[in-house]
């Protein structure tokens, strides 16, 4: 074995343990619940993804948010997955245009 530690994998660690990256994090209410809102910034961004607002790509160096159940779906719960499933990447305004 080697000497040095592994460190946990960020995908298993819970999500509010994560970095931020240059972000912020806040709770806001909908209609549909609770959601945690992240804030990535441009640097922090370096992969393209599908933003479920728009269906349009958010595309690497772009600020965006993710966003994310503050109570996870019972099946969500089941599998331990702590809503990371349930995780969504947005334009801001595009989530900020969702009720």
């Amino acid at each position: 074995m080697s000497p040095r530690r592994r460190k946990p994998s960020k995908h298993t660690r819970p999500v509010s343990d994560r970095p931020l990256l240059g972000g912020t994090q806040e709770r806001q209410s909908r209609l549909d619940g609770d959601w945690i809102v992240r804030r990535v910034s441009g640097t922090a961004s370096t992969k393209a993804y599908r933003c479920p607002g728009c269906d349009q790509q958010i595309l690497p160096h772009t600020p965006h948010v993710v966003v994310w159940p503050e109570n996870p779906s019972l099946l969500s719960a089941i599998g331990g997955a702590q809503s990371l499933d349930e995780r969504r990447h947005w334009h801001t305004a595009c989530w900020q245009r969702r009720r």
